[in-house]
Parts: C-alpha cells; structure tokens; sequence
C-alpha cells in the first residue's frame, strides 16, 4: 500500500528549497523536516540514485545510521519507509559518526543516508546523501533532482512499487566493530610510546567512536593510549558548549584539561565526528594545515614506498606549507575549491591519496576518498608517538607561517565591497606584482615576491557575507595586508 490516502494539506507542505542545499539536507526540526519530509526524501532518494545504479537482478539495498539528536530515530524510520514503499531493503545501522556511515556504504558497497546536522544547535536534523561506495551527492549529481521529486511526493504522496514488485525489508546490523578494525588496520599504533589524550567529543558520536577506536569498547586490544574523556555522554542538547572546534571558545575546556592531565595531546570532535581538532601539549591549537602536512607527508612517504607517484589535495585556503612541503617531498599538490564535495572529486579523479581542508576535513583513498576525522587523528598519535618530542616541537615545522584565520564581513554591497579590493589590488597593481585567480572567490598572492602574502576573499552562498583568508611570512605583515583588505570591503560600513 502507498502513502497517498495520507497526504498532507496543500497548504501546509513545507518549502523542500530551504531545507535541501548544495550538498546536503539540513533544517529544523520539525516545521523544516519532519517524518513526512523524510519519507518524501527517501522515496525520492530510491528513484533517483539508488534503483537507477541497482545491479541487474540484484536486490537495491541503502544503509542509514544517526548521530545522537533526539529526533534522529523516527526521522530514519520514516525515511526507510519511504525507500521500502519504492522496493529497497534498508540496513539500519543505528547510532554512527558520519564517516562511520561512509565505511558502511563503502564495506557493502551500497549507497547511504547519515541522519546528522553536524555542529548545528539541537534544534536541528538533516541528512548526508551518498551513492554506493561513500560517492558523495550534492547539487549537481542528484540532490536538486532529488529535491524536486521529494516536493512532489509530499503534494501527491509515494506511489508504491510497480505491479508485481516487492516493498523493501528493514534489517539491522552494526557495525561500529569493523569500523574500528578497518581504521586500526591502516594505521599501527601498538608500538609507538604512550601517550595521555584527552578527547573532548563535545557531547557528539566522537564520545561513541573514540572508545570503540582508541580503547577497547569493540573488542579490539588495548592500545598506548591513556585516554581522559571529555563529554562522552551522547546528549544532542549539547549542555556543555557547541560541538564545532572549529570556534576557539569550544576548545576551552580541551586546552585546560590537556594541561592539568600533563597530557600528551588533546583531540576535539565535532557533532557527527568527521573533523578532529588537535591541541598541543601547552594547549596550544595546532592548526588543520599543519595536520594537513604532516598526515600528507606520512602518505606521500607510504605511496613512494609501493612505487607510486603521490598527489595530494588541498583546498585553497590551506597554508602554504601544504604545497611547499608536498612538492618538496617529490609529490603533486592540487589546488581545489572550498567544500567537500570538490575535495572527493577530485581525490577520485587524480587517485590522491589524501586531502586537507582548513576547517579539518580529511580525506584518504583508503577510505573510500571520504573524510574521517578519526583515521586523522590516528596518523597524528602514530606520528608523535613514533618520536621522542612533545607535539609542539612536532607541528612546528608545519606552521611557519602566520594566518589571519577566517574573517566575515557583512556588507551592504557584496559586488562593490569586492571590485574595491579589486582595483586596489589588481588594477592599481599598487602592491606590486601579484598573482590573482578566481578558482573559488578572489585569490590576490604576493607569494613569489618580497614580503610573502597571500589572501583570499570569498562571498557566502546564503548570506551578505564576505569571508577573509590572509597569511603571511609574519605577523606584521600578515596584520597590514588584513587590515588594508577589510578597510576597503568595510568601506561603505556594515550592514
């Protein structure tokens, strides 16, 4: 039986474009997604990406899992019984980080639905798509036409299977175990020196992840580790601060606790548990960059070793050591746009064997060209603790030099804000040669010239918002190029 004789009112349908962005599906719960939303969207999910791609004769099958909000449970019950009125079988995986649900759809090589709004308040749910083997989904493979279909079911309702053919079965299985055997197995930490860690998973799946993968909760033996946890208790109310490090007053409480447990290193998850933060031994942040060189150099090293020639990815908002240091040690380094889904094509297109983004996504081939912030912080704990130095001395040939971090601005006038740092910086030329492109936003580099700087200005997608990157060889000049910049897109005053 379909779900027509329970369509909602005309009137009260929600507005699918507000909900289903450019890369994923996230909203409030429940005026923006709500279990007839997510019905819609899994009806709509089967028809466009997963019968399409089922193998001749073959049962389609998807795997969903949920991080820890509340509405989690019956928002994927409603989204399976969408998939199984279209005659999928679901494997319900239950709680998950996200790239745990992309482990599970590149094990059973079937597409995969991740019910998480990552660092975003309580108040929120969405849904990360991907097609079999962690393929990620975003607007121009899928998701639009997903959006679209999905509207259209919540005004007619989900028609059921064609004549003669089964409605889908719902099974569980987990797979939190193999997850963390398949990590272990691509990084061996049983000889280097122990080391304390504290892990602050801000109330999120890294407080289910970090035991199961650092400790011995999935049966796996005891590693070096002394793990000190911080907010493990899965609580999607986030009572203790946001679960996004990527704010530095949420690496508070890690950088106290890292200091008065003398520990080694702390490591901050957010919500879903795809990005790590790393903390040193002072607490001192070490930046996503800097992970970005060391876990790419560990690659590069490891790809020479079987005979092949290594690429790495890189977003262009990384530091400059990430390409210096990647094609000093005889690899390929590739620029990419901001944003995950450019970083995974990518990765498959060059065969890279890893990727780095500045906001602490990392992305392996062995992975399945997916990011998982828990495989990062395994190369960082195998990197420290095969050395004698603390992390400090450790990341400080990573960080050479100095950044601005992101900077936003709102503006009146996104388009007259931009063309007046044009002129100043490109037109004029009064900063001397420079070196400009528009791969991502405006790119102004003085790289090759004397002082070293570089910045990069992009504008929101949903907001009057312009975003500021600058680094430098030093502070000074760091400062004075930031400063300039953000007086011109400043200008007419903020909005």
């Amino acid at each position: 039986m379909g779900y027509r004789d329970a369509v909602p009112e005309t009137s009260a349908l929600p507005d699918l474009t507000g909900l289903i962005k450019a890369y994923d599906v996230r909203g409030t719960v429940p005026d923006q997604l709500n279990a007839d939303v997510a019905r819609a969207i899994g009806a709509a999910f089967a028809d466009v990406v997963v019968l399409p791609e089922a193998a001749d004769g073959a049962r389609p099958r998807v795997v969903i899992g949920n991080d820890m909000r509340p509405s989690g449970p019956e928002l994927v019950g409603a989204f399976a019984e969408g998939l199984a009125a279209r005659g999928v079988d679901v494997i319900t995986i239950g709680l998950c980080s996200t790239d745990g649900l992309y482990f599970a759809s590149g094990k059973l090589g079937i597409p995969g639905a991740m019910f998480t709004a990552s660092h975003n308040p309580a108040e929120y749910n969405g849904i990360k798509l991907c097609r079999a083997g962690a393929r990620p989904v975003g607007q121009d493979s899928g998701l639009s036409r997903v959006r679209d279909l999905a509207a259209e079911y919540l005004r007619d309702g989900v028609p059921t299977p064609a004549e003669g053919a089964a409605t889908g079965e719902v099974t569980e299985q987990d797979l939190l175990g193999d997850y963390a055997s398949f990590l272990r197995g691509l990084v061996d930490l049983s000889g280097i020196r122990p080391l304390k860690v504290v892990v602050d998973a801000g109330n999120g799946m890294g407080g289910f992840t970090a035991p199961a993968v650092l400790g011995t909760d999935a049966g796996l033996p005891a590693l070096p580790l002394e793990v000190v946890p911080l907010y493990f208790e899965l609580d999607g109310t986030f009572p203790n601060h946001e679960a996004n490090p990527l704010e530095p007053e949420n690496l508070r409480d890690l950088q106290k606790a890292v200091v008065e447990h003398g520990a080694d290193i702390g490591l901050a998850f957010d919500g879903d548990a795809d990005r790590c933060f790393v903390v040193d031994e002072n607490g001192d942040p070490v930046s996503p960059s800097a992970i970005t060189a060391l876990v790419g150099l560990r690659e590069i090293e490891r790809e020479k070793a079987e005979g092949r020639t290594p690429t790495v990815i890189h977003n262009l908002i990384t530091s400059m050591v990430v390409p210096d240091l990647v094609t000093a040690a005889g690899a390929r380094a590739v620029r990419t746009r901001v944003g995950h889904s450019f970083i995974k094509a990518q990765m498959a297109e060059s065969d890279a064997v890893f990727g780095g983004e500045h906001s602490a996504h990392y992305y392996f081939r062995d992975f399945f060209f997916a990011d998982t912030g828990m495989l990062a912080a395994l190369h960082v704990l195998a990197a420290l603790g095969g050395q004698p130095h603390p992390l400090s001395a450790l990341a400080e040939q990573y960080q050479p030099y100095v950044a601005s971090g992101e900077i936003n601005s709102r503006v009146t006038d996104v388009a007259a804000a931009r063309a007046r740092v044009v002129e100043a910086y490109v037109e004029q030329q009064g900063a001397g040669p420079v070196t400009v492109d528009e791969l991502d936003g405006l790119t102004v580099s003085h790289w090759d010239g004397h002082p070293q700087w570089w910045f990069n200005l992009r504008a929101s997608n949903t907001e009057p918002l312009l975003r500021l990157n600058v680094e430098a060889a030093d502070e000074d000049i760091m400062e004075k190029v930031r400063d300039d910049v953000l007086a011109l897109v400043r200008q007419e005053g903020e909005a």
